[in-house]
């Protein structure tokens, strides 16, 4: 359980939204951004993650160019929903490389899954040696995105 987060104040919010667009600034640009000076600045971010509000780091990588051209959104319902096998379909996806990101939903599916691939191709590869091996399916529906029209990792509110 996540205890409640402490209040952040203007400052913290530009370092978060400023590490958002450029995770890679010096402490001293993201200070001079914010309108601090580098020690402070620094203490911030390793408080807020400490805080756990910046919760890591990465790079954005080209999947195109890696050869996954397409995406594929997978919406899927479970036979049963009782705890393990819950805990079950969630460890299965998590240790399947081309799943990007699961959800657990509520509506008609369970579960909401964004899956890299190559081709059509490549997605009935994925549904035959990966997915459909995962126990418990009673049904999935698949879109392939077209165009993404926006994509971000999060957002700070005011």
């Amino acid at each position: 359980m996540k205890l409640m987060p402490r209040e952040l104040d203007t400052k913290d919010r530009a370092i978060l939204r400023h590490l958002l667009e450029n995770g890679r600034l010096t402490t001293a640009e993201l200070a001079d951004r914010v309108g601090l000076s580098a020690s402070p600045c620094w203490q911030r971010v390793r408080r807020l993650e400490a805080d756990g509000f910046i919760d890591g780091y990465g790079a954005r990588v080209d999947m195109e160019l890696l050869g996954l051209r397409e995406l594929a959104i997978v919406e899927v319902t479970l036979d049963r929903h009782d705890d393990e096998t819950l805990e079950d379909f969630g460890q299965a996806l998590a240790d399947i490389p081309e799943v990007l990101e699961v959800y657990l939903t509520t509506g008609d599916y369970d579960y909401m899954i964004k899956v890299a691939v190559d081709g059509t191709r490549g997605y009935e590869e994925f549904l035959r040696s990966k997915l459909y091996k995962v126990k418990g399916i009673r049904h999935s529906r698949s879109s392939f995105v077209l165009r993404r029209l926006k994509s971000q990792q999060a957002f700070v509110p005011d």
